[in-house]
């Protein structure tokens, strides 16, 4: 079945966790179970579409493209949702590579549905980026229909969220409004066992910048200041205080310059480490202890340093709605047996999607893909996706999420409760009232077609 939908292009963020240990599964229950006539819809429109979505992951996967430079993939989905009737803008809130469709009434409920699909450097679609993607486009497509015919009440809206990877797309589309208005946003997430929620990290970055003096290394390095040499000190000294954090706080960092000649007093040393911590209090607890090691060193080595905070969006951590997420476990039940809200998972990734549950309420579950023991950010993460077990997650994933948007959209007492679960955890928060905001990034030109 090919959907006629088309959408008004004038609308208004986990890295992979360790696998929890299973505790509880969900089962469907009657007050969260979709009616059978909208469940038959949803699936029959998904399963029609398995073919097509599972083919889009394969392109997307052979394709990888890192953050703010995904313009094949966007033009791929440009080109899956054309052939459905689906018009989209792209560029939204001033990204290039962001976009968005919207099906329905701009009046009424509203839930948008996330999508992801930045790779890594090096590694591709190690975090499984093209399923988020093609999970997504298949439950925007599975319930756009009865939404446009006025079957499910409200709208329904498709964003493209890039750089989730590093660069925080999310949360510069929450800069410009673009997650202003809705009553609930939906994705979810590959991992190695499914989950309806877990907790994340709340993360920020530092760059260290060493600056010392050159001198001949061998014929006079007593009038050099050895900028290399601080930097490693720093380096030690934030890996020794890895005993000392709490055991779910995470430090962890890269030399991005370390000298040009080993004949050449190292004059200028570059340290760029991630941060993360359960929450916002402990990151700034963490914050100010990894500055002291920076400063130390550079004191002990008698150098300069430039310590940068935030050149990229800070991440929040994940605000857990489980409300919505037992909803989504329930819609999930009669295909896959998914593990209840899991809050105190120790070793956890980080997502601008925290960002976003801290404004509205928000879910991204967790949908397994392989053997439980494949690493996140792995080779062997991106190419479990193209197995029939990733076919399978993007089906399943697509249903589920189109049916947990459909209660939404359908049922005032579950938005209510959503809410209600939402403030119960604090007032919404944006990330620049707590931070400095990033700056915005320098972001390339679209290239231009032949």
């Amino acid at each position: 079945m090919t959907s006629t939908t088309t959408a008004d292009a004038t609308g208004t963020s986990p890295e992979a966790t360790d696998t929890p240990t299973p505790t509880a599964t969900h089962t469907a229950t009657d007050e969260s179970a979709a009616p059978d006539g909208l469940r038959a819809a949803v699936v029959a429109r998904a399963e029609a579409l398995a073919d097509e979505l599972d083919t889009f992951s394969r392109d997307l996967h052979a394709h990888p493209e890192v953050g703010f430079v995904e313009f094949r993939s966007v033009a791929a989905i440009e080109a899956l949702l054309a052939r459905h009737g689906v018009a989209l803008e792209v560029g939204t809130g001033g990204l290039p590579t962001a976009f968005r469709a919207r099906a329905g009434s701009t009046e009424g409920p509203q839930v948008v549905i996330t999508a992801e699909y930045d790779a890594l450097p090096g590694v591709g679609h190690g975090c499984g980026h093209n399923v988020i993607a093609a999970s997504s486009l298949g439950a925007f497509l599975s319930i756009a229909p009865l939404v446009q015919a006025g079957v499910v009440p409200g709208g329904v809206t498709l964003l493209g969220t890039p750089a989730e990877e590093g660069g925080g797309g999310k949360e510069l589309l929450i800069r410009a409004g673009a997650l202003d208005g809705f009553d609930a946003s939906v994705m979810v997430h590959p991992g190695g066992a499914d989950v309806a929620a877990g907790p994340s990290a709340a993360k920020r970055q530092v760059v260290a910048t060493f600056q010392g003096r050159t001198a001949h290394a061998a014929a006079n390095p007593h009038l050099g200041r050895n900028a290399l040499d601080a930097a490693v000190t720093a380096y030690q000294s934030v890996a020794q205080l890895r005993q000392h954090i709490l055991p779910t706080d995470r430090v962890h960092g890269v030399f991005l310059e370390a000298g040009t000649r080993p004949n050449i007093v190292p004059e200028r040393a570059v340290l760029e480490f991630f941060l993360r911590s359960r929450t916002v209090e402990g990151l700034v607890a963490l914050s100010e202890r990894v500055e002291a090691a920076f400063r130390g060193a550079a004191l002990a080595a008698g150098v300069e340093v430039d310590v940068v905070w935030d050149g990229e969006p800070v991440y929040l951590p994940q605000r857990i709605n489980a409300t919505l997420a037992e909803v989504f476990a329930a819609h999930s039940a009669p295909r896959r047996e998914v593990l209840s809200v899991q809050r105190e998972a120790e070793a956890v990734g980080s997502s601008d999607v925290g960002n976003v549950s801290h404004l509205l309420p928000t879910i991204q579950p967790t949908v397994a893909i392989g053997d439980p023991g494949i690493p996140g950010h792995s080779r062997e993460r991106a190419d479990s996706t193209l197995t029939p077990d990733g076919r399978r997650a993007i089906v399943d994933s697509a249903i589920a999420l189109a049916l947990t948007a459909a209660s939404v959209l359908d049922d005032p007492a579950l938005r209510e409760a959503a809410w209600a679960e939402f403030r119960e955890a604090g007032d919404p928060v944006r990330v620049d009232a707590l931070f400095p905001g990033a700056p915005w990034p320098d972001l390339p030109t679209p290239p231009v077609s032949a």
